[in-house]
């Protein structure tokens, strides 16, 4: 089932979620409800904290040309475990910010640790846009957005531009 993605600004984006104690089949349903909002929207990450739930949890499938196949990943409580000196600057967007783009700088790999839709404990490195992607949803599930990245008056304009959107959305 399609989730409606919150869009910013919104306070729920902005506090830290809660981790998953306990893996249960809600939470799987969650999980698979998040993935097919996620590929919907088209997105390639979305955090439990976009539709409106305090959980630990992200989505990721960086894996968009046509004819790859797909990787969904599922992670319950993701963490960094370690993070390259060596920095990536990719253009970010986010589907809480439809239509927002901006450079964001990060660290170029990333350990990560975190707990599949199967209750086993993963860990894996990260590089290129899975490494953007990560940490991106990541600082959700820490009530961070891309934009908080960003000059204040870059996230001033592009915050003003959303207040703007939701308005005309409202009137709809």
């Amino acid at each position: 089932m399609k989730r409606n993605i919150l869009l910013h600004p919104d306070p729920r984006l902005k506090k830290a979620a809660k981790p998953v104690s306990d893996l249960s089949d809600e939470l799987r349903q969650l999980a698979d409800d998040m993935l097919e909002t996620m590929y919907d929207a088209p997105g390639i990450g979305l955090a439990a904290p976009q539709v409106g739930l305090s959980d630990r949890l992200i989505v990721l499938d960086c894996r968009k040309e046509e004819g790859e196949t797909p990787r969904p990943l599922v992670m319950f409580n993701p963490r960094v475990l370690s993070s390259s000196d060596e920095t990536n600057v990719y253009e970010e967007g986010c589907l809480s910010i439809p239509d927002q783009f901006a450079d964001v700088t990060r660290p170029a790999e990333v350990d990560v640790e975190w707990i599949d839709r199967d209750g086993t404990l993963r860990r894996e490195t990260f590089d290129k846009l899975w490494a953007t992607c990560v940490q991106h949803e990541i600082d959700h599930l820490d009530g961070r957005l891309f934009i908080d990245h960003l000059k204040p008056l870059r996230r001033q304009m592009i915050t003003r531009k959303m207040v703007k959107l939701k308005r005309e959305l409202a009137r709809e």
